[in-house]
């Protein structure tokens, strides 16, 4: 053979073998990452291919499907009460994408999901008919936070204490994902973005912030677990004004003809006592009221409920004031309402914390279970017998002290108060916070409740957590119990 002919044959050759390797390549290790990128059109087209499964509300769907007109989407997701459970369900966009449970199940819900198909369809690649995802939400309880927390920006957390089911999460101002589920919601999407009061964020979940008073009951755990007190009802060591270790700063009492003075822990909670549980935090040191916060829940970096909640952080690295600070719920400490309220439920439920949770199924469109999340997987915070404390502590505050606005009628129900300074020098209008918990004295229902209410449009002097949050979380509670 020719030497050149030989050449350009054996070019050839080596050519084709690279064409070969580049497409075994592509076909059988990229396959998958250019299938699911977020470009690839047919992976939108395949999700809109046919009506999408059901998030499930007590056994009816709050989601649905309904055709389009043109285009190569054949259907788009629609809402019933959207707005109400938007803090639940998240948006399904065919122009924006998948948020929350929406996105989370998304491969369920519109039937991609290998576990949905049959045989066949794993052979041929064919759409399985889709699943449903099954929530652990009360709709009474949703209703009744969502119109009690009604025009003020803030959000609530309902939590059954004994299995973890979230039996309600709302967050205001919402927003209906209807109308932003097609591929011609651009004015209705700018919008959202550009709302100052932020509807698509959901505070329930995603925004952590001071949590002030509120977070005295995780001190007084942190005061009864390290022995700084043997009981609540012990007379502390607590200078009344208390100056900040280190600092000539004097930190003051709210109500300055309180009896805070060595008050004990439930007088000091009952008065919300600054002086008392700044003193506490600064004797116990940070490391101790950490270790108690982390027990809690404060610091993890992955709390699934399954949408994923933001870290609540008891800060490190601080000087004596500031750690006296972080214990009256100011410096750096932040918490979400599904933390404050992971509080009160550990609490409530005998110093165990049940494993918070709002979808107890994920099923196929037959009702068969791919997913099921267990009730009750607790892991212990505190001692019994600091939980029964705090909780008699709780009462107190309710019956006689910062939270009579949670009182409801045949019931125990004892909780905390919360004013968390905003802004520098608390230049902005205070958050007003509630956690609580309630159990019916017949029936033996139980729940546990966090309430924040960013802005309601009141006069500062007037925000307080009993004025503004207290009423919420009542209502809010009641409905649990009465479910």
């Amino acid at each position: 053979m020719n030497k050149t002919i030989r050449r350009a044959s054996v070019f050839c050759l080596l050519m084709v073998l690279a064409l070969l390797v580049r497409a075994t390549w592509v076909q059988g290790y990229e396959a998958k990452a250019l299938a699911d990128d977020e470009h690839n059109r047919r992976n939108t087209i395949a999700q809109y291919a046919q009506p999408l499964g059901d998030i499930i509300v007590a056994g009816s769907p709050v989601t649905g499907s309904k055709g389009t007109s043109g285009g190569d989407l054949r259907y788009k997701r629609t809402y019933t009460q959207g707005e109400l459970y938007a803090a639940v369900t998240g948006y399904s966009s065919q122009a924006y994408g998948a948020t929350q449970l929406e996105g989370i199940h998304s491969d369920v819900l519109d039937g991609t999901d290998d576990r949905l198909k049959n045989p066949k369809d794993l052979i041929t690649g064919g759409q399985a008919a889709p699943g449903n995802v099954l929530t652990t939400i009360d709709p009474d309880v949703q209703k009744a936070a969502y119109e009690a927390l009604g025009d003020d920006k803030g959000a609530a957390v309902a939590i059954d204490p004994k299995t973890g089911r979230i039996l309600g999460m709302v967050s205001t101002p919402s927003y209906d994902p209807s109308k932003i589920s097609g591929t011609t919601d651009g004015d209705a999407w700018q919008a959202l973005l550009d709302d100052p009061d932020k509807p698509l964020v959901n505070r329930a979940l995603r925004q952590p912030l001071a949590p002030g008073s509120t977070f005295k009951l995780v001190v007084a755990a942190a005061a009864l677990e390290n022995g700084l007190y043997g009981s609540v009802d012990e007379r502390t060591d607590s200078p009344d004004p208390y100056t900040l270790p280190g600092t000539s700063t004097v930190l003051r009492n709210e109500n300055a003809s309180a009896p805070c003075e060595n008050a004990t822990l439930r007088t000091a909670l009952q008065y919300s006592c600054n002086n008392v549980f700044a003193k506490a935090a600064a004797d116990l040191g940070q490391d101790k009221v950490k270790e108690m916060a982390d027990a809690f829940g404060f610091g993890t970096e992955k709390l699934d409920v399954p949408v994923r909640a933001a870290k609540s952080v008891y800060p490190t690295g601080m000087d004596k004031a500031q750690t006296a600070l972080s214990g009256i719920g100011q410096f750096e400490v932040t918490a979400t309402p599904l933390q404050m309220a992971m509080v009160s439920s550990a609490l409530a439920n005998g110093g165990e914390l049940a494993a918070p949770h709002m979808v107890s199924q994920v099923t196929d469109g037959d009702g068969t279970a791919l997913e099921e999340t267990g009730d009750g997987d607790t892991e212990r915070v505190v001692e019994e017998s600091t939980a029964e404390q705090l909780r008699s502590a709780m009462v107190t505050v309710v019956e006689e002290g910062t939270g009579t606005n949670a009182k409801i009628a045949g019931a125990e129900v004892g909780g905390k108060t919360g004013t968390a300074q905003n802004g520098v020098d608390n230049s902005n209008t205070p958050y007003a916070w509630f956690t609580s918990y309630a159990k019916d004295r017949d029936s033996g229902k139980e729940v546990a409740v966090a309430v924040i209410v960013e802005d309601s449009g009141s006069a500062r002097s007037e925000v307080s957590g009993n004025g503004l949050a207290a009423p919420i979380a009542q209502k809010t509670m009641k409905a649990a119990l009465e479910r």
